[in-house]
């Protein structure tokens, strides 16, 4: 499976439409991709929380009609990444979009865990209160957010779901690098999944500078790919057999003795 990881930085000085015509030419560049996936909240800018509510939009509104259309041009999978969703009940919520080659939305998720220290998100948008996986022609797919990172549970439910790789998409900022690696690390390492992670660049509002180090790794905590802290695109080859792979040699997933999952209760071998 070819990936494309695109770094998008969301200067304030730029519009949201501009934005939006600067990351479809910055997609141009992906042809070829299996899968391409974008970061965090790029459209208005993960710290940018006074224009959270005029820059939110219909699940169905001009970001994501934008997406379904480039997906379908490059013939790929399109991780949207999030956007700031209004909901039908005026709600605000941080959203991930996953689209298909053919243009339709394949998965949407609400972020659960919104972020509060040093950040109005907490404030401003209100949780997700689903978590579910999507089978794809590139295998069953899960999809994070950020701050989610930092919770384990999610990541075992969504393994217990059947996901076999799992999308994060961030705003993660340069002054936690280190827990960056660290929990994309971890999360591929102990639900042996392939994890594929997408961050944002460049300055935010308030002085914020986002990490980059978009990354991707392996069910053994091998590192793939990891890009730098420049706006642009990583490519990485994934083989996804790795994943089954991993899971049979070394079947943690099956000595689970705590709520063991369902979907892999079978998989232990004498």
């Amino acid at each position: 499976m070819r990936t494309a990881l695109i770094q998008v930085a969301s200067p304030r000085a730029e519009t949201v439409s501009a934005r939006r015509d600067r990351v479809a030419g910055m997609l141009a560049d992906a042809a070829g991709a299996d899968l391409v996936v974008l970061p965090e909240l790029w459209t208005t800018g993960a710290f940018a929380f006074d224009a959270y509510s005029e820059d939110a939009e219909p699940i169905h509104g001009e970001t994501v009609c934008a997406a379904r259309e480039w997906a379908r041009r490059l013939g790929a999978h399109l991780h949207l990444g999030s956007f700031l969703e209004r909901g039908a009940d005026g709600r605000l919520h941080n959203t991930s979009v996953l689209i298909g080659p053919d243009g339709a939305v394949l998965h949407t998720y609400r972020k659960v865990h919104v972020f509060g220290y040093q950040s109005r998100e907490a404030e401003l948008l209100t949780p997700g209160e689903t978590v579910d996986a999507v089978d794809t022609s590139l295998g069953r797919m899960g999809t994070t957010t950020c701050y989610d990172l930092r919770f384990p549970e999610l990541y075992r439910t969504l393994v217990d779901k059947g996901a076999e790789s799992i999308i994060v998409t961030s705003a993660w900022p340069d002054a936690r690098l280190g827990h960056w690696r660290l929990f994309t690390t971890c999360r591929a390492v102990e639900e042996q999944v392939v994890l594929i992670a997408c961050n944002g660049v460049g300055e935010q509002d308030d002085g914020v500078r986002l990490a980059g180090h978009s990354r991707v790794v392996d069910p053994w905590g091998e590192v793939l790919a990891e890009a730098g802290t420049a706006e642009g695109i990583t490519f990485c080859e994934i083989d996804l057999g790795v994943i089954q792979t991993a899971r049979k040699e070394f079947p943690a997933l099956a000595d689970r003795r705590l709520a063991p999952g369902p979907a892999w209760s079978a998989t232990r071998r004498s």
